[in-house]
């Protein structure tokens, strides 16, 4: 995998999300292991305005296709829009930041009478050439143009998009996407209709451990015979800005997930400039809480059925992947007790957020600010190990018995840390089930508050 690195006007580096190349002939999994081997320079030129350079990165066709080779979001995307023809049959339907105008084929598909597809990129004039080479510019016309400043003909029935990122927020795709409902009749409808954001406390020293671990390449004394050791501290506070992005395994959460649900029918774009969540954790396990787990599900609801699009953990791995928040200081916590807190994000001027968390338990308060800008890409390519301590039983004896009964060789046929059991039981209570890992599990049902 590749990152494209962007060149902002100050001189910073900063990665974007939407940069990772799914190659399809390896599967979208296994290839993320490249990251953070592999770095591309992309040459893109430096805009006085930072939107320029946004709409210039997603003018690019290997962009659009990272996108579109993540199998679930866009099958999930096609699902939804196919089961509910009759929200698009006969209908008008705009779809907001285009792209290749992939969802706006499949409005068509679903007989949508006419589909304008906006995008503000240079990816509208590709977005034509598909629409025009596949027969369809009698029923999508591409608008070239910024939603806020773009003029249709007429009210649309339904509004689709694919807004969301990391964390849900990131980007503030979402609020162009709130804009857009000036052109959506009365009792109109938007796919995806709802976004839940689920955060939840997590314990993992090792990732803990290795974020302090980076900044010892500034305590030297005598590094060519330079003392770096005063930028030690600042280096720190620098790694600690980062948010983690990767995947996990949901044991490490250690109290159900607080759900935060913007309604995309009724939110408006405002609210969405600086969010704040009240916290408040029922902890499940006892032992350190070193920072907030974050992923999102979003919902279309349609009037025939609703469909579900979750990059929680315990699903199939999108390019969201999950996100981490780390602490400066980790919080003990015990089983029973209660943790409060909050998640604050403030949205800047770098299409992005700063991200404020705290947590609170009996007078103690431990906090953090993190740049979501700016996030550290983490996943190696492997399945997330479980976490330490959730073997009830000898897992060696549990070969050697399989083996002596007859059974398949438990490493041959998916073994060790990938075939182990999830018993989430262990963690969040005796009313879970466990769960095969990589089991399509409800997220909602399991996590949700």
């Amino acid at each position: 995998m590749f990152l494209q690195v962007l060149l902002s006007e100050d001189g910073n580096n900063a990665v974007t999300e939407t940069s990772h190349n799914f190659l399809f002939g390896f599967g979208p999994i296994t290839v993320y292991g490249i990251l953070g081997l592999l770095i591309q320079i992309a040459p893109y030129q430096l805009y006085s305005s930072r939107s320029m350079v946004w709409l210039q990165f997603y003018g690019y066709l290997s962009q659009q296709q990272n996108m579109m080779q993540d199998y679930i979001r866009t099958s999930t995307y096609q699902r939804a829009i196919h089961s509910n023809l009759e929200d698009f049959k006969d209908k008008v339907v705009l779809d907001v930041g285009a792209g290749s105008g992939i969802l706006s084929f499949f409005a068509e598909q679903a007989g949508a009478r006419t589909v304008y597809a906006v995008e503000a990129s240079s990816m509208a004039r590709h977005a034509e050439s598909l629409v025009f080479h596949n027969k369809k510019s009698d029923r999508i016309v591409v608008v070239p143009g910024k939603i806020e400043e773009i003029t249709l003909p007429e009210l649309v029935d339904v509004i689709i998009s694919e807004p969301m990122g990391y964390m849900l927020f990131n980007e503030r795709m979402l609020e162009t996407y709130l804009h857009a409902k000036k052109w959506l009749k009365p009792e109109g409808k938007m796919f995806p209709t709802q976004g839940d954001l689920h955060i939840a406390p997590f314990n993992d020293a090792s990732l803990f451990m290795e974020q302090h671990n980076k900044a010892n390449f500034w305590f030297q004394n005598s590094f060519h015979g330079v003392d770096l050791s005063s930028l030690r501290d600042v280096a720190a506070e620098e790694y600690f800005k980062q948010p983690i992005v990767d995947t996990f395994d949901i044991r490490i959460c250690t109290a159900k997930s607080v759900r935060h649900t913007v309604d995309f029918l009724t939110a408006h774009e405002t609210d969405l400039h600086r969010i704040e969540i009240p916290l408040q954790f029922h902890i499940l396990q006892t032992g350190d809480i070193h920072g907030l787990a974050f992923w999102f599900d979003v919902a279309f609801i349609g009037s025939r059925q609703t469909l579900w699009l979750s990059t929680s953990p315990t699903q199939p791995l999108t390019h969201w992947y999950q996100v981490r928040c780390l602490l400066s200081s980790p919080i003990f916590a015990q089983r029973g007790q209660v943790v409060t807190g909050s998640v604050v994000l403030h949205s800047n001027k770098r299409q992005s957020y700063d991200v404020e968390i705290e947590l609170v338990l009996d007078g103690t308060r431990t906090r953090n600010t993190l740049d979501l800008k700016n996030p550290f890409f983490r996943y190696a390519g492997q399945p997330p190990q479980p976490p330490p301590g959730c073997q009830e039983s000898s897992p060696s004896e549990a070969y050697w018995q399989v083996l002596t009964n007859g059974g398949p060789d438990p490493v041959m046929n998916g073994g060790g840390a990938a075939g182990d059991m999830m018993d989430v039981s262990h963690q969040l209570g005796p009313s879970y089930p466990s769960y095969n890992l990589g089991e399509i599990v409800d997220v909602r049902s399991l996590l949700a508050v």
